[in-house]
């Protein structure tokens, strides 16, 4: 197999610029980050049940056992069944079941796989199962928006349903979209092709795909969209693509997206002290995507 090849060489000013009408935009993994803040959730919440257990509890040993890189990896299965969950959705055969329904029933389910079930209450559990309501933007998401939706229409699409997208967009202040647009306003999930042309629709490009851009870290995404003739922005976030920079389908991608915007700067908003937190500092995500659309 050949070397995976270098970025692609995109003119500071994409041709998409003038040609698009509108920006949609994946959520978990590229508007907001998931894998740390979740990770932090599950990892005090068992510190706070450990401190409180006696050393007689048969949870005890498995909870003084877990590491940080052991909820890390508790988080990664969990995100993992979301993910598998709303691949295997069929409408028409399946009858309708939210993310937030999963996402409850999922963490109920791993936790029994990991020997837990029983050491969080009902009410611990749906807790923990709200952390994905509460997840911070990247720190070039809010700003990076604001700029790009001064030329273009912008809209969530997510698998997420909208009391989900309403609280991440609450708990960020405000992200800056237009509109929040998810599966749920479609019946399906991506990538199933009527939720993209959907969202076509929603942001007034309805039988012209090619004016509307999908922005995603996931090539898959991208690819979806893709087919039903949309353009494609990729912008990289740390440990979110699950294509290998090895395979033959990764070094393709690099010839059919539009614009591929690498990994630099921008951290995470939010922590303790509310600023940009998570990564080194410089403009890059989707601020940078706001300079290649010349906003």
């Amino acid at each position: 197999m050949s070397s995976p090849l270098p970025p692609p060489e995109i003119s500071p000013l994409s041709p998409l610029s003038t040609t698009i009408h509108g920006l949609t935009f994946d959520i978990f993994g590229t508007t907001v980050s998931w894998r740390v803040p979740l990770t932090a959730l599950l990892t005090t919440a068992a510190a706070a049940t450990l401190s409180r257990l006696p050393p007689s509890s048969p949870f005890h040993p498995l909870l003084s056992s877990l590491t940080e890189a052991d909820w890390a990896r508790f988080a990664a299965e969990w995100h993992a069944a979301y993910t598998a969950f709303t691949r295997a959705f069929v409408p028409g055969r399946d009858a309708w079941v939210d993310v937030d329904t999963h996402n409850r029933e999922s963490l109920g389910r791993l936790l029994k796989e990991w020997g837990l079930e029983g050491v969080y209450g009902p009410e611990e559990v749906d807790r923990l199962a709200r952390g994905w309501h509460e997840l911070p933007p990247w720190g070039d998401t809010v700003p990076g928006l604001e700029r790009l939706g001064k030329r273009f229409v912008t809209a969530s699409l997510s698998n997420g349903n909208r009391g989900l997208l309403k609280d991440l967009d609450g708990f960020a202040g405000g992200l800056g979209f237009w509109r929040l647009l998810g599966a749920e306003d479609f019946g399906a999930y991506k990538p199933r092709p009527e939720v993209y042309l959907g969202a076509c629709r929603e942001v007034g490009a309805e039988g012209e795909p090619g004016k509307v851009a999908m922005v995603a870290a996931h090539l898959e995404d991208l690819a979806a969209a893709r087919r039903v003739g949309m353009r494609t922005v990729y912008v990289e976030r740390p440990e979110e693509e699950a294509w290998g920079v090895e395979e033959e389908r990764y070094q393709e991608a690099r010839g059919w997206v539009d614009v591929w915007v690498g990994e630099r700067g921008g951290g995470v908003k939010g922590g303790g002290g509310g600023g940009f937190v998570g990564g080194p500092g410089g403009e890059g995500g989707f601020e940078e995507l706001a300079r290649r659309l010349g906003v």
